[in-house]
């Protein structure tokens, strides 16, 4: 078990072993991830979700101690995908390159269907909060490292505070998606691409550094 397993999901009452068991488990897993998505985490309980996946109440606390230990199964292997795209820098036109990964990330967390869920988490669950907290770290420190590797490269602005440079970076892109509820029109991916590369470049990087990929694509 991993560290982060310790600190999040905690022991399990009982690890199944037989494939009856572990289809018993996993509708249940599926269940509180449906009920979560459409109710929200405080409004699910236990009950709840075991009536939906067709078992007694139960069986719920065969395999799960409570709902939390549930959605943090859930959430375990996730915690990257919630995280806000890592741009590579230089090696081709810095506007499209980030529009695709803000594009990507955007269906992620739509596929994923957790966006309900966790502002109620991370006020109640300080664990979660902390981990989360923890993850969005380690993708500063990777996207300021590239950054100073681009300045090193005499690609960015040279008076800007690349700290501050990341942190926008970071900001604009974790919440691209929810434009659509501020602002009342449709996230244009191409548009925050453009606005956070222009914090970072000056415009003939841009002009140079898409010229570039269009020589890669005609060879």
């Amino acid at each position: 078990m991993s560290d982060r397993e310790d600190q999040l999901v905690g022991e399990f009452p009982l690890i199944p072993k037989q494939e009856r068991a572990q289809i018993k488990r996993d509708l249940l897993l599926k269940s509180g991830h449906e009920l979560f998505v459409s109710k929200g985490y405080e409004h699910t309980t236990a009950k709840e979700i075991a009536a939906h996946a067709g078992v007694a109440t139960g069986t719920f606390y065969r395999y799960f101690s409570d709902k939390r230990q549930l959605l943090m199964s859930l959430l375990e292997d996730q915690i990257e995908m919630l995280m806000p795209p890592e741009p590579k820098w230089g090696v081709s036109n810095p506007e499209s390159m980030l529009a695709s990964l803000l594009e990507h990330y955007d269906k992620r967390l739509k596929k994923m269907g957790m966006q309900r869920v966790l502002p109620e988490l991370l006020a109640k669950d300080k664990e979660f909060a902390e981990v989360l907290a923890a993850a969005k770290r380690k993708i500063f420190t990777r996207i300021l490292s590239g950054l100073k590797r681009a300045y090193d490269n005499d690609l960015t602005w040279n008076d800007l505070d690349l700290n501050t440079v990341t942190w926008s970076v970071m900001t604009l892109a974790e919440h691209a998606p929810d434009k659509m509820k501020q602002c009342g029109n449709q996230t244009d991916f191409l548009e925050v691409a453009k606005v956070i590369c222009r914090l970072i470049f000056p415009p003939e990087v841009i002009k140079q550094l898409g010229t570039k990929e269009n020589v890669n694509d005609g060879e």
